[in-house]
């Protein structure tokens, strides 16, 4: 597909915080960066996910159910995909490349599946290989259970850290009272495998009766954000709240971060879910915002090719349709900005090899930052 229009950005809307605003606290703030937003592939509806290959080109997951891979400048179509279940926020949603996807060829997906039996469907996990066009060696690696005829709550992102481990989350399927704080059920999670699908030996709740053991961490709404901090190692993770209450996490082993418990949020219609936002064993989130901006995708800036943004963090908002761009000091959020403000619901956003920052909008594509003024 053609490049599209070319957007520029000199001016941002700055967001206030409960930690700092502006330069009479005595927080330095950093400056912003000048840059255009290219559109580097068009007519996507839905992207949920990003991979970038290694030999150049990206593929790109439409929620409806279709991988797309570009290259060259021209959209394929990958064949031979897992039977889909598409309802609400489920369909074709992440996919991750193995960090040494060059010399073995394994990519990840995820993907709401009615598989197992029952009505509905439920978010499952699997890895394939691509050739010639076509998803090969297919291997479900994890499929949440039981199927269900909710739209919502399916999660999820993949993540790898830095020693192999493979990370991803399932939401808690709109069954808010049973599965968030239940390790013997899935939804609510995030999960930690080897990346052939097996669990960890020394995942958190192996030696508990009845557990499902690939579970790393619980008391989680809906996950739709996972990203290795470049400099620590450590997991964060973003999910939605209800009305208020959106969180940003560092995933620890075994923690319970406490939804529907103590949550900052309230119900849709306005009233309280609980008068909790805190108890002991029950984690507090680094960030959360309220009201909630309907955050998906995020990533750290690391590139040398935005030095003033470097170890900031990147948030899509869906409910307000900008990418946010948060400054985050000894793990607090001291610094928030706008950027890409009414452009589209911002359904994720990654860092590729090359440096640069690529966008997915809903409905408008794939664009790419490019400074002007680094």
């Amino acid at each position: 597909m053609k490049k599209s229009a070319v957007f520029p950005y000199f001016f941002v809307v700055m967001l206030s915080t409960s930690c700092a605003q502006n330069k009479d606290n005595g927080i330095n703030l950093p400056k912003t960066i000048d840059f255009t937003a290219e559109r580097v592939i068009s007519d996507i509806q839905n992207p949920w996910g990003m991979a970038f290959l290694p030999e150049g080109g990206m593929l790109i997951t439409e929620k409806s159910g279709k991988l797309l891979l570009y290259k060259d400048g021209k959209t394929a179509e990958v064949g031979n995909l897992p039977n889909i279940y598409v309802r609400g926020q489920g369909g074709l949603l992440d996919i991750e490349l193995h960090p040494n996807y060059k010399n073995n060829g394994w990519l990840y997906l995820s993907y709401s599946s009615n598989d197992g039996g029952g009505k509905g469907g439920n978010t499952t996990f699997m890895r394939a290989k691509l050739v010639n066009n076509q998803l090969v060696e297919k291997k479900v690696l994890y499929k949440a259970v039981p199927n269900t005829t909710k739209g919502q709550h399916f999660g999820s992102r993949f993540e790898f850290d830095n020693e192999g481990y493979l990370y991803f989350s399932v939401g808690d399927r709109g069954n808010r009272d049973v599965n968030p704080q239940d390790i013997t059920k899935d939804g609510g999670k995030i999960y930690r495998l080897h990346d052939d699908g097996s669990i960890p030996k020394d995942n958190p709740f192996t030696d508990k009766s009845g557990a499902k053991t690939a579970i790393y961490s619980y008391g989680h709404r809906n996950p739709q954000g996972l990203v290795i901090h470049p400099e620590t190692g450590q997991l964060w993770e973003h999910e939605h709240g209800p009305r208020g209450g959106d969180e940003i996490n560092i995933v620890q082993k075994g923690k319970n971060y406490g939804w529907p418990v103590i949550t900052y949020g309230i119900n849709y219609g306005g009233t309280k879910i609980t008068d909790e936002t805190s108890r002991p064993g029950m984690e507090q989130p680094v960030y959360q915002w309220t009201p909630s901006i309907g955050p998906c995708g995020m990533t750290f800036v690391s590139s040398d090719k935005y030095p003033k943004w470097k170890g900031n963090l990147l948030v899509g908002s869906l409910a307000f349709q900008y990418l946010e761009r948060l400054v985050i000091e000894n793990n607090k959020v001291t610094y928030r900005e706008k950027l890409l403000d009414g452009m589209g619901r911002v359904r994720n956003v990654r860092q590729a090899p090359n440096g640069y920052i690529y966008v997915g909008i809903e409905g408008k594509g794939i664009y790419k930052l490019v400074p002007k003024n680094p």
